[in-house]
């Protein structure tokens, strides 16, 4: 017997190096309750919202219940959890779609985190209970039409109108491709101003302040990607993030950001390949399952080894990140490596899967299409090549 789309693999062909192993049984217990929460809430009704291009705004509060939304921060309504437990959280809802995942990195890994580090307490107890619930909902402004890999170069700019510390201060500028924005109660937005770059948090509904989704997107439909145009908009003394100048204060989320995708795309790429498994077991040519030709078998070898080191690139970099010892140049080897795989892992999917592996019913093209945009969003493989590359040789190469 063969096993059905929804019958489990063997162990083999589940974990091949039993990396479930290596975990605490309490990181077990996280995995499996998020891929429950995947099982049921998700993978029914992903393909729909793919074809619809549609984000289920219901399921933010059922993330938060779970404890899914900064659930690597403390305090303030956060779970607390681990740096391996969120990347775990992260895979798994990643196997679900991408889009899915990016929501909870934009609440939590940027949004509440540039709040939970940088904010004062004041702000920490306005937004962050209410942002872990899923009750309300963040963006994270840094990218912008002209300045995406270079974000020294943004325009946006915040100035002080009155006298004293008193004065409010005045955003003007634009932002692009800014997950949520359309559907956020608060913005976190990054400008220059005077003194150097700042953040300042934005409440939506501030005259002056528009987030239009963008249409036609071919990758991410389950999610939401804004432009946002700030034209004068007025914000008091006390908008802005105390704890932080320059863009240490932005580049600290992203780190937060890159962790959680090293782990999620991991998902995708398990879950396409466990599609193309089950399909070349059930799948007859010529006679006999595609699973028993040479070829096939070489391309999930393949597959396998690639999913499993990344795997392993995963975990040690998370018990780094739990040890305290984590580098930002370190995420970017995961970042680089895990994404470019995945991505390959999920063409070799499809490619097994034949025609039928176009269409919707099928999971690895859509995770494939998805991770074109997961390659990048938070440095582009070229900027992580980069990072690495200063780290080894201690010169930069960036411009």
């Amino acid at each position: 017997m063969t096993p059905t789309p929804s019958e489990p693999l063997t162990d083999r062909a589940r974990d091949y190096l039993d990396l479930d192993s290596l975990l605490t049984d309490a990181e077990r217990r996280t995995q499996a309750t998020v891929r429950a929460f995947v099982d049921d809430r998700i993978r029914p009704y992903i393909a729909d919202w793919y074809e619809r291009a549609h984000f289920p705004r219901e399921i933010a509060p059922q993330m938060g219940a779970l404890g899914l939304l900064g659930m690597h921060l403390t305090g303030y309504g956060c779970a607390g959890r681990s740096a391996v437990e969120y990347g775990l959280a992260a895979m798994e809802l990643e196997a679900g779609d991408s889009g899915l995942r990016t929501f909870v990195s934009v609440q939590g890994s940027l949004a509440m985190t540039a709040i939970h580090r940088h904010g004062s307490e004041e702000q920490k107890r306005q937004w962050l209970p209410r942002m872990a619930t899923g009750e309300l909902i963040g963006c994270f402004g840094l990218t912008e039409p002209t300045a995406g890999s270079d974000p020294a170069s943004m325009r946006t700019f915040a100035r002080r109108d009155g006298a004293g510390d008193g004065a409010d201060w005045v955003l003007s500028g634009a932002k692009r491709w800014i997950g949520l924005a359309s559907i956020a109660a608060v913005a976190v937005i990054w400008a220059q101003t005077d003194d150097g770059i700042r953040g300042f948090l934005v409440p939506t509904d501030s005259p002056g302040f528009t987030a239009t989704p963008i249409a036609g997107k071919l990758s991410m439909r389950a999610s939401i990607q804004c432009d946002i145009t700030m034209d004068d908009v007025r914000l008091p003394a006390d908008a802005v993030l105390p704890g932080v100048v320059g863009l240490k204060g932005p580049f600290s989320c992203l780190n937060e950001a890159r962790y959680g995708i090293l782990w999620g795309v991991l998902g995708a790429a398990r879950d396409s390949y466990e599609a193309a498994v089950r399909y070349s077991l059930q799948r007859t040519q010529f006679d006999r399952p595609l699973a028993g030709y040479q070829l096939t078998q070489r391309k999930l070898a393949d597959m396998v080894l690639e999913l499993q080191k990344g795997q392993l690139v995963a975990l040690h970099t998370g018990r780094l990140k739990d040890a305290g010892r984590l580098q930002p140049q370190q995420i970017s080897f995961g970042k680089l490596n895990n994404v470019r795989e995945a991505i390959a892992i999920c063409r070799q999917a499809r490619e097994l899967l034949g025609g039928n592996g176009i269409t919707l019913e099928h999971s690895p093209l859509r995770h494939a299409d998805n991770l074109e945009s997961v390659r990048t969003y938070e440095g582009t493989d070229d900027v992580h090549t980069l990072v690495m590359g200063q780290a080894i040789t201690g010169l930069p190469a960036f411009r």
